[in-house]
């Protein structure tokens, strides 16, 4: 458990190992225990709207539990030692959400269920203070973005499993609320067996020494100083405001998907796996776009198609059709998993990137206490403007009249929660603008990102046609290089003609030429590389 003068390239391998072990136990805790289940079991006990938005706001006010745990990391310089010792404690929390449907009184069983969530999330934050600077300090930030790609596929993967685990269960209880009883009993057993798991994992990662002995100053004074950093003060508007919009309507969703639309705990837990499937399919993509656009250009992608898949939730009630609901809801958790993905791998990133080494502590602490404050408010104001709202309707009509008659083109209504969605999305718009503000090294534009994503899309598409392979299989080589060849001299013809008399763009002029006679030089090559550069250069 002690820090290490230095930590070795196998011993550092190892310890990612154990990382990843530790992500895969962690998350199938989450599936088991937390979002969708917990705010199920509430829902099963007969929990308030005030009480379920109080849940929701649990896990994300507690984290202002970092900021103390700043001056504990300070004065212990031991962030292994405090790491796994709240990650144990906090584990403590799951057998006694296991006795709560037990609880015959329905409020008591609420409050505990509330304490126990307290215990659980604020001891895990105060684990998650010292994590973050730690393995800030461990993995090399070139290796990163791979890092936290892998170690989100692997917990995605485990956690997938479980969902589908807890799902079966919750359907083979349906309709019996004994049988129910004895399913979350055994959801959190199984749950603390994961914590176990993942805290003897966590163990075994080497820890380095803090490279720094910072002099004692007080709490406030820690937690003020990365607010004189400019460009950090615009990262923490952004996620603000981010956390805010996004929590506002997000933690509801389970409630509108069982009370609203009526449908069953179980599918929206496969809507848990459906965004789940998507996340592990994207994680690795926006892991390598992170790197090399930086982690402002994925947000700048990632935070749009979220913010609309949010908007999206209101168009559910549009479909009469149960079927035709079902469908709606399971493309639209594509999008969301896929953009969730981006937008907590690339805000989690950029946040550890532009934190000082050495002081990542400090920064990374002030950027939870702020969030936390942010996003914990957006949930309780939900709940309590829940029961306002839900005598209240709003219906937008679409209406052609003519001489022959009225006919209806489009109608929306809005009530109870989707008046809530809504204003998130208006939200998260406000957080868009704030992300323009920060600056990140070699970030580059929202377009040239899409640019390289559809590319990317259309290159794989097409090789997985078989007509565009059999068509590769059996072309001629030098025809295609004859067809490159061909159109790097019209480009070259294009820069000489815009070079005019000046010499330094002629030798520029020559340089591409040279860049483009290398990169044309393999036959497989179908043109799509000329058209990116093509279009960058225009």
């Amino acid at each position: 458990m002690a820090p290490q003068q230095t930590v070795s390239p196998g011993e550092l391998q190892k310890g990612i190992r154990y990382l990843l072990m530790d992500a895969a136990a962690a998350t199938a805790i989450g599936a088991l225990n937390s979002g969708v289940v917990l705010l199920a079991l509430a829902l099963h006990i007969g929990a308030t709207n005030v009480q379920i938005g109080l849940l929701a706001a649990i896990p994300l006010l507690t984290q202002i539990m970092q900021a103390p745990a700043v001056k504990l990391v300070e004065k212990v310089r031991r962030r292994k030692l405090i790491s796994v010792v709240s990650v144990f404690v906090a584990r403590l929390a799951l057998p006694i959400y296991a006795a709560v449907p037990f609880l015959s009184d329905r409020n008591v069983a609420a409050m505990v269920l509330i304490a126990a969530a307290l215990l659980h999330y604020g001891m895990n934050a105060v684990g998650a203070c010292s994590w973050n600077s730690w393995i800030r300090d461990l993995i090399p930030s070139d290796r990163l973005g791979r890092f936290t790609a892998s170690r989100t596929v692997y917990g995605t993967t485990v956690s997938t499993f479980a969902t589908l685990g807890a799902a079966a269960g919750l359907h083979a209880a349906q309709g019996s609320e004994q049988a129910a009883d004895q399913v979350f009993t055994v959801l959190y057993l199984l749950g603390f067996g994961f914590g176990l798991i993942s805290t003897g994992s966590l163990a075994r990662v080497p820890e380095p020494v803090i490279g720094y002995s910072a002099p004692a100053v007080p709490l406030h004074k820690m937690l003020w100083a990365p607010l004189r950093d400019s460009n950090f003060r615009n990262i923490l508007r952004f996620l603000a405001s981010w956390q805010f919009a996004t929590n506002l309507a997000t933690p509801f969703f389970t409630v509108y998907f069982v009370k609203e639309l009526g449908f069953p705990v179980e599918f929206v837990l496969i809507l848990t796996i459906v965004s789940q499937l998507a996340n592990i399919i994207v994680i690795r993509s926006w892991g390598r776009l992170s790197d090399r656009f930086t982690n402002k250009s994925v947000l700048s992608v990632a935070s749009p198609l979220f913010i609309l898949s949010i908007v999206g939730m209101i168009l559910a009630t549009e479909f009469h059709s149960h079927e035709a609901r079902m469908a709606y809801l399971v493309g639209l958790h594509v999008v969301m998993g896929a953009a969730g993905a981006g937008v907590g791998l690339a805000s989690s990133n950029i946040v550890m990137k532009l934190s000082p080494s050495g002081a990542a502590t400090h920064y990374m602490a002030t950027n939870a206490l702020i969030g936390a404050l942010a996003a914990g408010v957006a949930p309780i104001i939900g709940g309590l403007g829940a029961d306002l709202m839900a005598q209240n309707r709003l219906e937008l009509n679409l209406t052609w009249f003519a001489p022959q008659g009225a006919r209806e083109l489009a109608s929306l209504t809005l009530a109870h929660w989707q008046f809530f969605f809504l204003l998130s999305a208006l939200m998260g718009l406000y957080a868009l603008h704030r992300l323009a503000t920060i600056q990140e090294p070699g970030a580059v534009e929202r377009s040239e990102v899409v640019q390289h994503v559809w590319s990317s899309a259309r290159r794989s598409l097409r090789n997985a046609s078989s007509v565009a392979g059999l068509r590769l299989a059996i072309g001629f080589p030098g025809g295609e290089l004859i067809k490159l060849r061909e159109r790097g001299r019209l480009l070259l013809e294009r820069l000489y003609e815009t070079a005019g008399s000046h010499r330094e763009q002629k030798v520029r002029a020559e340089a591409v030429g040279t860049l483009l006679s290398s990169a044309f030089k393999e036959p497989s090559d179908d043109g799509s590389a000329f058209d990116d550069l093509l279009s960058r250069m225009k």
